[in-house]
């Protein structure tokens, strides 16, 4: 595809939905490089605007310290992201998007449930030679269930 093609509206819904699901996929299989490899280029906020990292190493680095992984490498959760609300900058070659998050998780002592709910608010930029790409996320934690099994600390809303 002509790169400019990708700054079309439908064409570039496309591609940042595919970034979006691409962390569903490398967060629920314990791809942690894959998650730096896709914010290499973005930082990442908690819910009260700090913070946490940026760039490959620095959110690989989060989610070391953050999340549990189990004997199969992964954090046995199931990521569900829905509701995506887009606004393109004037140019073309920002946006951002509004979305929900549901995590499930399930354990063969701990029964499926949903663990977490909330919105990502998240932001992107395009250019001729890496197309478009995160430039931030901020996570929005709304409902908390039974996150013992998931992280490595204790989290309490803000």
């Amino acid at each position: 595809m002509d790169p400019k093609a990708q700054l079309e509206p439908a064409n570039a819904r496309i591609a940042i939905e595919n970034l979006m699901f691409s962390y569903a996929e490398a967060i629920d299989g314990g791809d942690f490089d894959g998650i730096g490899e896709l914010f290499s280029r973005a930082k990442i906020l908690a819910a009260d605007g700090q913070e946490q990292g940026g760039g490959r190493e620095g959110v690989k680095a989060i989610y070391d310290r953050s999340t549990q992984l189990y004997e199969d490498g992964t954090p046995m959760t199931q990521h569900v992201t829905t509701n995506l609300m887009f606004e393109f900058g004037e140019d073309g070659r920002t946006a951002r998007v509004r979305s929900r998050f549901t995590v499930m998780q399930q354990l063969p002592d701990f029964p499926l449930q949903c663990i977490i709910t909330g919105y990502y608010e998240d932001q992107f930029g395009w250019d001729e030679e890496t197309g478009w790409h995160f430039t931030q996320r901020q996570m929005k934690p709304k409902l908390l269930g039974d996150l013992s099994k998931h992280l490595k600390y204790v989290y309490t809303a803000p």
